[in-house]
């Protein structure tokens, strides 16, 4: 088997997963952690699968294929520690730059990222664990925005827990439903946006209400 054979089969997992649990058996397991680790360490790889494979995972441990409590410990070990060397990743990178007095560098705009990461980075974390690409981004970005570390952490766990359960646990449940299985990316953002609009919505009554405030206080008396 070549490399890209091998890169396809990665990227068809859930074509390919029954085959890997037959030729494998219990190697699988370390194999489903390094996709998840280095979806979540490297922005170089944001392509590997994320969702669908916990999604099929799950839909083998239904059938006994597969240990769900170990699969569950195993690629929460892979998420949170991935998100964790992406972070430092970051972090370092961020501190070189900042170190550097280049003109193609805008500390101001690393300044404003850092605030809104100490402001809003939790949530930014937990819920870019269900968009892909984006959660192979946003710990590097915390990390380079210089986010506190312990704030990080908090919310690399529950993103984790929250984004490992739910998909893993809807693979088992609903697996063999072609609909949810068929369209398993968009059920997922559909999620997200129910929990995202909120507070875009929020956030845009707020920054309304300062702005309009602004404007009636330089009206004249």
């Amino acid at each position: 088997m070549d490399w890209m054979q091998f890169l396809d089969m990665i990227l068809h997992v859930d074509k390919s997963l029954g085959m890997w649990i037959q030729q494998y058996g219990t190697l699988v397991y370390a194999v489903l952690f390094a996709i998840i680790f280095c979806e979540t360490a490297f922005v170089v790889v944001p392509f590997l699968p994320g969702d669908s494979l916990l999604f099929i995972a799950g839909t083998f441990c239904a059938t006994g294929a597969m240990n769900p409590w170990l699969l569950v410990l195993i690629l929460l070990i892979a998420s949170i520690s991935g998100n964790t060397v992406n972070y430092w990743i970051g972090s370092l990178i961020g501190h070189q730059v900042l170190a550097r007095d280049s003109r193609w560098i805008n500390k101001a705009a690393l300044q404003k990222t850092h605030d809104f990461y100490e402001k809003h980075g939790g949530k930014t974390v937990v819920l870019a664990r269900f968009v892909p690409i984006v959660r192979t981004f946003a710990p590097f970005v915390a990390g380079i925005s210089d986010m506190s570390h312990k704030n990080f952490q908090v919310y690399n766990v529950l993103g984790a827990l929250f984004w490992i359960l739910s998909l893993v646990l809807a693979g088992f449940f609903f697996g063999h439903i072609p609909f949810i299985k068929n369209n398993l990316n968009v059920i997922v953002l559909v999620g997200v946006g129910t929990a995202v609009v909120p507070i875009l919505l929020g956030l845009m009554w707020k920054f309304g209400r300062s702005f309009f405030a602004k404007i009636f206080a330089k009206r004249p008396q």
